[in-house]
């Protein structure tokens, strides 16, 4: 164990630290301090030592420079084990540090500010804070580096009950969150920097550094033998199942996340009451409708078989009336910006029900999206575009009537959602039929129709990518389906527009394919 009689105090965020100070005073720990921690703690009747009284040299560069000297750093490094080193402590008058209390400049706080300047982004780049960290750090043998606020009170705790020793358990633990603590400082650094510096030709940068903090283990992975975690971004940028609020219900799953994050992916692209309905990712029905109530039943009727054990997502208010439709069947997650008090206690009176609240939703934001392959990873920019009228081609002789222009519109801004080779239905501004997944286009459109029955008849369909043949128009128009919407570019394109001419079926090309694996 370590007794702890000298310590280095120098933070940004001053949070319970007069408090700690304190405490230590009272056990008779020597404290050393710089800038305006000194200045904190002796306001607040703590005694202790300036660090440059300690060094013999002032502060300077306007505090550029303060810790970085061998009497500070020798005291932190120097191995109380080893005999030479206790040597050359006494040869240079050094005294050992034991303990070091130190957290770093604000930079991603001042990356945050909408009007930042470079300068002042880089006067928050720390230089003698992770200099001691490390320091401190990889000397846990001999001392215990306190990056954390929270920990404040254990570690008091700990000196208290333990004659003012700390354990080497606890000050393995606390070098890890020191190196863990640095290491997120230098990636916001690097990660603004690259923004900063690298050609704006270059839309990766050549070194790829992900941050991600623990937020829960999970009972299980996909299925049961797998064992796994939920981690979020440091840095959330929208409402998103990562930083959802549960109120009511049995801890999420691994499968339930990432449901809920298809869900809700869905519903952000549009502004009217909207109701999703996902299994596996994939939405069994979704729609629009005049408010929540009525957007979830149009949306369960596209599929109520498959919509058995879904996540639902709304992108607005749920009410009661709503509530009471989705406790009718077996709902595994409700997620919504917000919901009626009302809507609530109807909802819980299903136990297992997982509730979940958003708040407001904005629209999806540019950002990149990436997919973990076995020794790599691959990375691309978020599919955020979006298909208006403008942009569509006419290619065959009869033209889509304006409500079914609407119609296709729709169609193809919910494709985009649904897991390749998909086909999707759809009328009214809700789902009639979702093909999802097949290996084959014409297998795909066919699963839309069966899943549609009656309701492909005067439904619009939608095909994430270019028909290869023309018997997917022609099992189209024997199904009754008015008006096609699809990317183009096949080599058999004209095929497929004469085939359309025939049948008397208006196609529009986007020019953009929506894959999604």
């Amino acid at each position: 164990m370590l007794r702890i009689k000298r310590a280095l105090l120098s933070v940004s965020n001053k949070t319970g630290l007069v408090e700690f100070a304190k405490k230590l005073q009272s056990m008779d720990v020597e404290m050393i301090s710089t800038g305006g921690t000194f200045k904190l703690l002796q306001k607040n009747g703590i005694s202790l030592t300036k660090v440059s009284e300690v060094t013999q040299f002032p502060e300077m560069m306007d505090g550029r420079v303060k810790t970085l000297h061998p009497k500070i750093h020798g005291a932190i490094l120097a191995r109380r084990d080893k005999e030479e080193h206790l040597q050359e402590l006494k040869k240079h008058n050094i005294i050992p540090i034991d303990m070091v209390v130190v957290n770093l400049y604000p930079f991603r706080e001042t990356i945050q500010k909408p009007e930042v300047t470079l300068e002042e982004a880089v006067e928050q780049i720390d230089i003698g804070g992770p200099t001691l960290i490390r320091s401190s750090a990889k000397n846990f043998v001999g001392v215990a580096i306190v990056v954390n606020p929270e920990n404040y009170p254990s570690i008091i705790t700990e000196l208290k009950e333990n004659d003012q020793q700390i354990f080497l358990e606890t000050r393995q633990k606390l070098a890890v969150e020191a190196f863990q603590h640095t290491m997120e400082y230098d990636n916001y650094i690097y990660n603004y920097l690259s923004n900063q510096f690298l050609d704006t030709s270059q839309k990766f940068p050549a070194l790829l550094n992900l941050t991600f903090r623990k937020i829960q283990d999970l009972r299980y992975g996909e299925n049961p033998h797998q064992e796994a975690a939920f981690y979020t971004e440091l840095d959330i940028a929208e409402p998103s199942v990562a930083n959802a609020k549960q109120i009511h219900g049995k801890q999420l799953s691994y499968n339930n996340i990432y449901d809920i994050n298809a869900a809700l992916e869905l519903v952000k692209d549009f502004s009217e009451p909207a109701a999703a309905i996902i299994k596996h990712t994939n939405p069994c029905g979704f729609a629009l409708g005049k408010n929540t109530q009525d957007a979830y039943k149009l949306a369960h009727a596209t599929d109520p078989l498959s919509a058995f054990g879904s996540i639902v997502a709304f992108n607005q208010k749920v009410t009661k009336n709503t509530a009471e439709e989705i406790v009718k069947t077996f709902v595994e997650v409700v997620i919504a910006p917000e919901f009626e008090n009302a809507a609530i206690d109807t909802l819980k009176t299903k136990e297992n029900l997982r509730i979940l609240i958003t708040g407001l939703l904005s629209k999806p934001k540019p950002s990149w999206d990436w997919k973990k392959v076995v020794g790599g990873i691959l990375v691309q920019y978020r599919d955020i575009k979006e298909i208006k009228i403008a942009d569509l081609q006419y290619v065959t002789e009869k033209r889509p009537a304006p409500e079914q222009l609407d119609s296709l519109l729709f169609a193809w801004k919910v494709l985009k959602h649904v897991k390749s080779n998909a086909i999707l239905l759809a009328k009214d501004k809700h789902t009639t039929g979702v093909g999802a997944g097949q290996m084959s286009r014409i297998d795909a459109v066919e699963l839309a129709i069966k899943k549609a029955g009656e309701e492909a008849r005067r439904s619009v369909l939608a095909s994430d990518a270019f028909f290869p043949f023309r018997d997917s128009i022609d099992a189209a128009a024997k199904a009754g389906i008015v008006a096609i919407i699809e990317p183009g570019g096949s080599i058999r394109d004209q095929d497929v527009i004469n085939g359309a001419n025939e049948l008397g079926l208006p196609i529009v090309f986007t020019g953009v394919r929506c894959f999604r694996h």
